[in-house]
């Protein structure tokens, strides 16, 4: 097997145990997040808006039920949606900064221990170390079919 891959497959799981936080019970959390919520806002961007089907076929959802946790997550001021200036009836959905604070706060992984993680590092390799993580998950999303309105898929 590849060296490279299993440096994937040894390093994903080291971090991940490292800095995965307890379980949260659905809207238990002062963010009154559910998982699922959590795992929407997870898949969203400040910075590049996706495209609101795209992520229902990644999470496996229908489109119905996706609208409807949107709805809710546009309520509690998380997300914004916008309609895609070529086809007004297709919507680009963005986090908001009050979105990222709770995307962070109700994260699978603890922020306190990922900064920890980091503060290992000099400030080189930190900037390296997320550099690679945001090349993977660019390549995560582009494999998993969920893109942002500017990227087109891997595959």
């Amino acid at each position: 097997m590849n060296a490279e891959i299993l440096a994937v497959l040894r390093g994903y799981p080291q971090i991940y145990f490292a800095c995965h936080s307890e379980h949260r019970r659905a809207r238990s959390n002062a963010q009154a997040l559910s998982a699922r919520d959590a795992s929407v806002l997870a898949h969203l961007s400040v910075d590049a808006p996706l495209r609101a089907a795209a992520l229902a076929r990644h999470l496996g959802i229908r489109p119905s039920t996706l609208s409807a946790a949107l709805a809710e997550l546009q309520a509690l001021g998380y997300i914004a949606r916008d309609p895609e200036p070529a086809d007004r009836r297709v919507q680009r959905i963005r986090l908001t900064a009050r979105g990222e604070q709770a995307m962070a706060a109700a994260s699978v992984l603890d922020a306190d221990r990922v900064a920890l993680l980091l503060a290992r590092l000099s400030p080189a390799e930190r900037r390296r170390a997320v550099e690679g993580l945001d090349l993977l998950a660019g390549a995560a999303r582009a494999l998993g079919g969920v893109t942002t309105t500017e990227e087109k898929p891997a595959c």
